[in-house]
C-alpha cells in the first residue's frame, strides 16, 4: 500500500514546499493538490459535501505552480493533482505543464483528472455542463497524442489542431499516470477507456471492494486486462482496519485529505498520519 495526502494549497495555510517536504521525510508516497481557478459568486450549484462550502475552494492556489514549488524542495514524493479541471484547461497548453512538470520533476507527476460539480465555474471557461465528459475525453487523447507523438495532430467536435511539435515530452513513458476522480456509474468505461487509474472519493463511494469488482468486469468487457488499471482512494479515513480492508481488495495507493492550516496544525496531523502508516 502506497499512502498519499491531499490538501488544497491555499495563500493562508503552510506553504505547498513546506507541506511536500515535510510530507517526504514523514514517509509518504505522493502529495496531491485540488483546483479550482474561481468560485462563481452567484453559488447556485449546491456543494456536493451538503454544507456550506469552505473557504479554501476560494483561496487555493495554482495546483501546477504550487506543485513546481513543491518538486523544488523535494527529491522523491509524488506530485499530483487531485482532481485537475481538464474542462477549464487549453489542452495544448495543459499538455506543454504537464510534461513540463513530469520532466523537472524527474518523472514524478501523477495527473489526476476530474469532470467537475460546479456548473457556473466550467461554464465561464466556455464548456457545457452537459458536454464536460466528452470534452474530458477529448482533450485527454489530443494531449497524449501530443506527449507520444514527435508530431501530434487531432480532430474531435471539441479538441482540433493539425500537425503540431510540442517539447519536452514527459519522462515518464508513455505518459504521466492518468486517474480519474468520479463516483458516478458511467466512471468505469471512462477509466478503460482513457485513463490508467480510479481515483473514487471514499466520502461519497463508500463500497469499494465492489467498485473494484465492477471496475475490472468493464475492463474484460472492453478487453482490457484488469490489472492494469490501478486504483487509488481519495480522502481515505484515517483507520487502520479500513486502510487494511482497501488493500486486500486491491487498492494500490490511500489518500489522507487534511485541513488548509497553519503549519503547525498540518505538521501535527502529518505526524498523526505518519504513526498511523
Amino acid at each position: 500500500m502506497k499512502y498519499g495526502i491531499c490538501m488544497f494549497p491555499t495563500h493562508y495555510a503552510i506553504r505547498p514546499d513546506e507541506l511536500a517536504a515535510a510530507a517526504e521525510q514523514r514517509g509518504f508516497e505522493s502529495v496531491f493538490f485540488p483546483e479550482h481557478t474561481h468560485i462563481p459568486a452567484s453559488r447556485r450549484t449546491p456543494f456536493p459535501g451538503g454544507s456550506e462550502l469552505p473557504r479554501q475552494y476560494i483561496h487555493t492556489y495554482d495546483p501546477f505552480v504550487a506543485l513546481g514549488l513543491a518538486a523544488a524542495a523535494t527529491r522523491r514524493i509524488r506530485l499530483a493533482t487531485g482532481i485537475c479541471l481538464v474542462i477549464q484547461r487549453d489542452p495544448i497548453v495543459l499538455a506543454k505543464e504537464v510534461a513540463s512538470l513530469d520532466h523537472l520533476s524527474g518523472g514524478r507527476f501523477i495527473f489526476g483528472i476530474g469532470g467537475g460539480w460546479n456548473v457556473e465555474e466550467m461554464e465561464n471557461h466556455g464548456t457545457a455542463f452537459k458536454r464536460r465528459w466528452q470534452v474530458l475525453r477529448e482533450r485527454i487523447e489530443a494531449m497524449t497524442a501530443i506527449w507520444t507523438g514527435e508530431e501530434a495532430s487531432y480532430q474531435g467536435t471539441f479538441v482540433k489542431f493539425d500537425r503540431i511539435w510540442s517539447y519536452p515530452k514527459p519522462l515518464q513513458k508513455p505518459r504521466p499516470p492518468v486517474l480519474l476522480g468520479s463516483n458516478q456509474p458511467a466512471a468505469f468505461r471512462r477509466v478503460v477507456r482513457y485513463c490508467d487509474g480510479w481515483l473514487p472519493n471514499a466520502y461519497r463511494y463508500r463500497d469499494i471492494a465492489a467498485g473494484i469488482r465492477e471496475l475490472h468486469r468493464t475492463a474484460e468487457q472492453m478487453g482490457r486486462e484488469p490489472a492494469s488499471v490501478r486504483v487509488s482512494v481519495f480522502a481515505a479515513p484515517p483507520d487502520k482496519a479500513v486502510i487494511e480492508g482497501y488493500e486486500a481488495v486491491g487498492v494500490e495507493r490511500a489518500i489522507f485529505a487534511i485541513a488548509a492550516e497553519e503549519r503547525d496544525k498540518v505538521l501535527a496531523a502529518l505526524d498523526r498520519l505518519a504513526a498511523l502508516i
